[in-house]
């Protein structure tokens, strides 16, 4: 392996682990719908406790 091998996989890594340690970060704070743009105020996710959030269209309607 040479250096631009070496340091490839190091890179890798990295991204890795970080997008890892993101992962397990929103998951204990309790975001059920991580990378989600209404997940703080999805009016499915706070109602019924579920997984998944609902749709943008659904977050629209919900505000009118």
């Amino acid at each position: 392996m040479n250096a631009a091998t070496i340091t490839a996989i190091i890179v890798i890594a990295a991204i890795l682990f970080f997008a890892i340690r993101y992962i397990y970060k929103e998951k204990k704070k309790g975001n059920a719908c991580i990378g989600c743009p209404y997940a703080d105020s999805c009016p499915k996710h706070r109602q019924n406790g579920a997984a998944g959030c609902g749709s943008p269209e659904q977050y629209k309607s919900n505000l009118n």
